[in-house]
């Protein structure tokens, strides 16, 4: 899959205050988050250009809401969006922006962004476009920050502009009527995806250069269009990357910056820094974080727990899991042609990797993993591999189906699964395929690395 709009290219953290997205902010103000996107997978399978949101307690590990589904989908325009952004505005309301471009037609000419107003993610309202501006160009990324000194909300989104792309801005009070656009940030090649974030009295741009598509930092003591400069290239995980977002810790002098990829298409990468002024990132590894299922272009926003309590409440946990290999976490448990195996992230059917975990077939206190998309076949081992089959009723299979889920052999905050009717066995991968071998405390560290998942989504 090429670049999402690859065609068209040619003392910060010590803080405990800042703003982010333009929000004043208390780090102790909130104590969770919410993602919005829309999702994309590798055959496109799992393509929906509605508003998605996942909620998460550590702003690391996602959890989909309303069983992945979007919330609400744009009815003008395109009919579809792309790149939604969550911003709380000053009066503790909610409003999001998204591009209007329902699939991948780089070439459509768009001067307009969806928008919706929310009192609290709950419900949305106002749905409406606004138009930007009346270039022969498109509105792509928008975001949105408050710029006191102008007592207005500027949006910032990518336009071509002098023969390549540009961020753009314009400022609002309402999200309604909007100003003239202006060049917000013109680095002299082309230039998508900028994100805000004011830390400790500096004001931070980040963008994909879109030439390279790596990610790149800016800097500015005020947030005057032309005023941003450039102090930190080629941050990449070593393939292109795009959509940054930059994310406070609950707690601590400790940053997040995320990205998008798409080799393969919606793979998200994640780094920190305790030093955003530095630029000195580091890329966490798989094992620290989880994505949502084929989440596309994140747009994080620091909530308060009982919003993403509310959240749940409102939109619901989805009714299906993933397992995450401990020691290959860019593997999740799935089953292909009925074998069970563990497969790099993202894959399609991307619905062979959700599991429902039931209790156990043949003992309650157990678990029983039931394929979410062939309801009523389950993972049971035979000949001590791991199959994906129907239940035959007996208790044989019911046997085989069930397991006791304790604390990982490698990490106790994990989890591993004992073989019910073998008892000094455990679920493991080996070359990838899962089987059930005997394990214990003299086990070695690879084959208890090997025992150990993540049950999450």
């Amino acid at each position: 899959m090429i670049s999402r709009r690859g065609l068209m290219a040619g003392a910060a953290g010590a803080a405990v205050a800042g703003v982010l997205g333009g929000k004043a902010f208390a780090q102790t103000a909130f104590g969770a988050y919410v993602m919005a996107y829309f999702t994309e997978s590798p055959s496109m399978t799992g393509a929906d250009y509605g508003l998605h949101l996942a909620v998460s307690a550590d702003g690391l590990d996602w959890m989909p809401l309303n069983q992945n589904n979007p919330v609400v989908t744009p009815t003008a325009g395109t009919g579809g969006l792309r790149d939604p952004f969550v911003l709380r505005k000053q009066d503790g309301r909610f409003v999001v922006l998204a591009t209007d471009l329902k699939g991948t037609d780089w070439s459509l000419q768009n001067q307009y962004v969806h928008v919706w107003d929310s009192a609290d993610l709950r419900g949305f309202t106002g749905y409406r476009r606004i138009k930007l501006h009346s270039m022969a160009t498109h509105s792509w990324a928008p975001e949105a920050f408050w710029d006191p000194s102008r007592n207005q909300y500027a949006i910032i989104y990518s336009a071509a502009s002098g023969g390549h792309d540009v961020i753009m801005v314009n400022y609002t009070t309402d999200f309604v009527t909007v100003s003239a656009p202006q060049v917000f940030f013109d680095p002299g090649h082309a230039t998508i995806d900028g994100t805000m974030a004011t830390i400790g009295g500096v004001n931070y741009l980040y963008v994909k250069n879109n030439t390279n598509s790596t990610l790149v930092g800016q800097r500015s003591g005020s947030l005057a269009p032309g005023s941003f400069t450039t102090y930190k290239t080629g941050i990449s995980p070593g393939r292109g990357v795009e959509a940054p977002q930059i994310v406070p810790a609950l707690s601590g002098n400790r940053w997040y910056l995320w990205g998008d990829t798409w080799s393969p298409n919606g793979r998200f990468f994640c780094w920190e820094t305790t030093d955003v002024a530095a630029g000195n990132w580091t890329l966490l590894n798989d094992r620290a974080y989880t994505q949502p299922l084929n989440s596309k272009h994140p747009g994080i926003t620091p909530i308060t727990a009982a919003e993403r309590s509310a959240l749940v409440d409102r939109w619901g946990a989805p009714a299906w899991r993933r397992l995450k290999s401990y020691n290959f976490p860019d593997r999740y448990v799935r089953h292909a042609d009925s074998v069970g195996r563990i497969d790099a992230y993202p894959f399609d059917p991307y619905q062979d990797q959700l599991w429902k975990l039931v209790p156990g077939l043949a003992d309650a206190s157990g678990v029983s993993f039931e394929s979410f998309n062939y309801p009523g076949r389950y993972l049971r081992h035979y000949d001590y591999e791991l199959r994906l089959a129907a239940d035959d009723g007996s208790a044989t299979f019911r046997a085989d189906a069930t397991f006791h889920q304790v604390a990982g052999l490698a990490d106790a905050s994990w989890s591993s699964f004992r073989s019910h009717n073998y008892p000094d066995r455990y679920l493991r991968h080996y070359s990838y395929v899962l089987r059930i071998d005997p394990l214990g405390s003299t086990s070695s560290t690879v084959d208890k690395q090997d025992a150990t998942f993540r049950v999450g989504y």
